[in-house]
């Protein structure tokens, strides 16, 4: 299948060899009688419950031949020669093994250690991770159906880790739902670790380069609206496209200003608090009333005023975006102020760069496909025939639309904005 995406399904499960339709329905009607604090209670138990939970028809319990491939070995040593899967990189079946996977039993090599935090939080325009959720890599990938969750699982971990051929049962049935969203915590040798969330933050801070600690994500149950204050460019139009704002209700999330001149600490406290800033110099072309970089050091004075406290756990993202009017020497003033690298994300048609923008955010994975450090002489010629240009390009706010896609690990996602399931 030549497809980048398929999309994901379930059928029954079994409990060893064998569970009935009719568990599988009582497991549906207690979460139905009790809603949210019914999957709550299974997935935030200290102690989890260790159970097989395998598809019908799976041969996940026979004693596999020995492997001719490197992904092969993963069965082959645990299964066969009782190797703890601790000490196979479960990303690509090395044995040197530096760190554990955050989010499943098994360990993980340097390199698949460094590929997984680079493409962790990248997501493809459809609003999905764009890679495996436990390799960071694959082509045909399974999308998990529950609407509050994004990530993806390829069909080699799948057959690898669960069983051989999971994945095309899976790919034939509907409404699956993924290894991180199900009740159960293992399928096959596919073991969902105790308290992932935390993992995933300490792997995080403890293996990234990014100057930035991870926020912990959130359990759909906890995530509430996210609040939202705009400086000068207005986001509102993307955040309520991407199911971030509630339509009819945008007043009491959102709070735009154009002008923050005579803006004190006590104002920014008494409308907060705040979970996302969003500030921006004037598109190029217009009129500006203050010099572009006025933009950056007001934005940087009024993030102080929106940040929590320290230590207060709160996620609190910004982002901070220049359309090509800073100077070379005000960008390295923000990157200082900041603290951040920037990242420059262009739209490209055609192999023509028709809009670009510097971007500084704390939002993790900051990039997209058309990212990149842009030669200065190709944006240089941007800026000189943007005024003249005929092709229609994206506006900044929109060339941007898609870094937001990671918050939806931490904030309410209202479902009549939901994410299509067919690509």
């Amino acid at each position: 299948m030549a497809l980048k995406r398929a999309l994901a399904t379930h059928g029954p499960y079994v409990v060893g060899q064998i569970l009935s339709l009719k568990f599988v329905d009582t497991v549906y009607e207690a979460s139905v009688l009790w809603g949210d604090a019914f999957w709550k209670h299974i997935l935030d138990l200290e102690e989890e419950q260790s159970m097989d939970v395998i598809l019908v028809g799976s041969s996940e319990l026979s004693c596999p031949p020995s492997p001719q491939h490197s992904r092969d070995l993963i069965v082959y040593e645990v299964r066969v020669k009782q190797r703890p899967i601790e000490d196979i990189c479960i990303c690509c079946g090395s044995f040197q093994v530096w760190t554990e996977h955050p989010l499943f039993e098994g360990g993980m090599c340097v390199p698949c250690k460094d590929k997984f935090l680079e493409s962790l939080f990248l997501y493809d325009d459809d609003g999905y991770q764009s890679y495996c959720s436990i390799c960071c890599s694959g082509e045909m990938l399974l999308i998990c159906e529950n609407p509050d969750c994004t990530r993806c699982y390829c069909f080699e971990c799948v057959d690898t880790l669960v069983s051989p051929g999971t994945s095309g049962r899976v790919h034939a049935m509907s409404n699956w739902v993924c290894f991180l969203c199900l009740p159960f915590p293992s399928n096959g040798l596919l073991q969902r670790r105790k308290k992932w969330r935390a993992r995933l933050k300490a792997f995080h801070d403890q293996e990234a380069t990014s100057p930035f600690e991870m926020y912990k994500t959130v359990p759909a149950w906890k995530r509430k609206p996210v609040r939202v204050l705009s400086l000068f460019g207005d986001i509102q139009e993307e955040l309520v496209s991407l199911g971030f704002l509630e339509g009819g209700s945008v007043h009491g999330q959102l709070k735009h200003l154009d002008d923050v001149t005579n803006i004190v600490r006590r104002d920014v406290e008494e409308w907060g608090p705040f979970n996302l800033m969003y500030g921006s110099t004037p598109p190029l072309g217009h009129t500006f009333e203050r010099p572009p970089g006025w933009y950056l050091f007001q934005f940087h004075r009024v993030l102080q005023y929106a940040r929590p406290r320290l230590g207060s756990g709160q996620p609190f993202f910004w982002m901070f975006v220049d359309n090509l009017v800073l100077t070379a020497d005000d960008r390295v003033v923000a990157t200082r102020f900041l603290e951040t690298d920037t990242v420059t994300i262009q739209d490209v048609c055609n192999r023509v760069t028709r809009n670009a923008v510097h971007v500084w955010s704390n939002i993790p994975a900051v990039r997209s496909k058309d990212s990149a450090l842009a030669a200065e002489e190709e944006l240089s010629l941007l800026v000189q025939d943007k005024p003249r240009a005929r092709l229609p390009a994206l506006s900044p706010a929109a060339l941007v639309k898609n870094c937001f896609f990671p918050l939806r690990e931490y904030f309410k996602y209202f479902s009549t904005n939901s994410l299509p399931l067919y690509k």
